[in-house]
């Protein structure tokens, strides 16, 4: 008797683990749809946030069309690459690359006060892990027109404050360029000075999150150069 209940408990456990693994993976298939649109809604929400288009969730399709005008993909040259669709582009996934081989998306842009700018992913590491998001550039390939910045995990009130719009809004107005040499952003502990083209103060407590999103600021637009210098105004 104690035989035949141990194996009844067997079987029956056994089962209950295929039953639920069975609906575990139907109910991930049945709600991969819903969670890709999701993500797709989110990618074109924080594009526009970048341009300082503030969106939600009803008007971002509409909104995204209205403002960003085209999608397309560059190589390091600065050349056009045919057939790559600029969305479906994912930069984590190009870094692993030799530069020579990755694809650069790049979305053209014209918000409300009629200022034709270009949109660009970025994507490094913060001090817990991924940090990421969109820069927009004025048609002087040069100034910074708006910025738009995430994390996966960083800590609240310290690093996560790279998503807020006190920190975001200090990269507006400044350069990449310094005498026609690329200079990127600094992120500066103790704060930038007033005047400092290429300065923004660094997160108080979050030094290594700040430094990480400088080096993210500088290792990716440093691959548009050639693209930059071809298409300045």
């Amino acid at each position: 008797m104690k035989h035949f209940s141990n194996r009844y408990i067997f079987i029956f456990s056994a089962v209950m683990v295929i039953a639920v693994a069975a609906l575990l993976s139907l109910a991930a298939t049945l709600l991969q749809p819903a969670q890709a649109r999701n993500l797709e809604i989110e990618k074109k929400r924080n594009m526009l946030e970048s341009i300082n288009v503030e969106a939600n969730r009803e008007n971002t399709e509409e909104l995204y069309e209205k403002y960003i005008k085209e999608g397309f993909v560059v190589n390091s040259e600065g050349n056009p690459v045919e057939g790559i669709d600029a969305f479906t582009v994912v930069v984590k996934n190009e870094q692993k690359k030799p530069l020579e081989q990755q694809y650069l998306p790049v979305f053209r842009a014209e918000p409300a006060d009629g200022e034709k700018v270009i949109i660009l992913p970025v994507e490094g590491k913060g001090l817990w892990g991924p940090i990421y998001g969109y820069v927009s550039l004025r048609s002087d390939m040069s100034t910074i027109y708006g910025t738009n910045f995430d994390h996966k995990g960083e800590t609240p009130g310290l690093g996560a404050e790279i998503n807020t719009s006190d920190f975001e809004g200090q990269f507006r107005g400044k350069k990449l360029f310094e005498n026609g040499s690329f200079t990127s952003i600094k992120v500066l502990k103790g704060g930038a000075g007033e005047n400092d083209p290429h300065g923004v103060d660094a997160i108080s407590g979050g030094t290594i999150t700040s430094k990480g999103l400088e080096k993210m600021i500088f290792d990716c637009l440093d691959k548009y150069n050639s693209y930059f210098q071809k298409n300045k105004i």
